[in-house]
């Protein structure tokens, strides 16, 4: 893609930062088309494990919600200043799925080895057909755009390893998850299987009251309950599962005694209650200042700093 084609993508996309929220910006359907085509290549580049190091920004559902991403990125620092993984659900329900998307995409395309996106349940056909993508595809340009990020999507990683010690994915553990190296072989371009092991790192959660696995209120996946995490950490030499996928009170919320942590990075989600407090942008760092939870079990003594987005 031509550097100075993205430069001005990037440029036009943030010029609205000082604007009120929720003003359009006007990309072209053929710029918007290379960000899909060329990302889309550096994904499939890119490993399905993607392994990474801190320090490192790690950030969860963003659903379309444009102005709270900017604002994200103004506590957090822009790429290049600061390096970040985010969790996937970038698209559906909130009102600029094209906007986020687009930045989102042109960053990965012009900082590709510090700025990486997971792929969430809502980067899916199936879903996202239904939840607000399509429609606004559709309202806004084409069907033929909307199956061009389609494509892209498919072709996104799962999951992330931070120092060899934190796994990052979207949803969360599987029964079927006995060695990484499933998650490194899964196949690509793929559409998200109603089950099995991609189906649960994307849709899974965990559930205080559940002992091994369970059933999903969703309808899909699992719930695991504390004694997978720990026996999950155990068995692969890790200390922290790190994932999104749910709404939490004050933006992120620890599970089976600070083993798993689940985040959440849109305020305001469907209006709930949950989310009306504040942003998170979850902060792993070897020496990170500010407020810090230890992990006194962990070998590497790997830290999580939490650092808050006013809304």
């Amino acid at each position: 893609m031509d550097p100075a084609v993205l430069d001005k993508i990037i440029e036009k996309l943030i010029e609205v930062r000082s604007s009120k929220p929720g003003k359009l910006v006007q990309l072209s359907e053929s710029e918007i088309k290379q960000l899909c085509v060329a990302s889309r290549e550096i994904f499939i580049s890119h490993p399905n494990l993607l392994e990474l190091e801190a320090p490192i920004k790690i950030c969860g559902d963003i659903h379309g919600q444009y102005s709270d991403l900017l604002r994200l990125f103004e506590y957090g620092g822009f790429p290049p200043n600061s390096s970040y993984l985010f969790l996937g659900d970038y698209v559906d329900r909130g009102r600029q799925n094209l906007e986020t998307i687009c930045l989102l995409l042109a960053y990965k395309i012009k900082y590709p080895e510090n700025f990486f996106l997971l792929r969430g349940n809502h980067e899916c056909a199936s879903i996202n057909r239904i939840y607000g993508f399509y429609d606004e595809c559709k309202r806004r340009f084409n069907v033929k755009l909307w199956k061009a990020f389609t494509d892209c999507f498919n072709c996104l990683p799962v999951a992330a390893l931070i120092d060899d010690k934190i796994l990052c994915m979207h949803g969360g553990l599987s029964p079927d998850l006995a060695n990484l190296d499933q998650i490194r072989n899964l196949p690509r371009p793929t559409a998200i299987p109603d089950t099995g092991l991609l189906c649960d790192l994307l849709w899974s959660d965990p559930g205080k009251d559940v002992k091994g696995w369970g059933m999903n209120d969703r309808g899909v996946s699992f719930t695991f309950g504390p004694d997978k995490v720990s026996e999950f950490l155990a068995k692969h030499n890790l200390d922290l599962v790190c994932r999104a996928h749910q709404v939490v009170e004050d933006g992120y919320e620890f599970f089976a005694d600070r083993q798993l942590v689940t985040i959440f990075s849109a305020p305001n989600y469907c209006d709930s209650e949950a989310c009306r407090k504040k942003k998170q942008v979850h902060d792993v760092h070897k020496n990170v200042i500010g407020t810090i939870l230890y992990f006194e079990e962990t070998t590497v003594s790997a830290r999580l700093g939490i650092l808050l987005t006013k809304k």
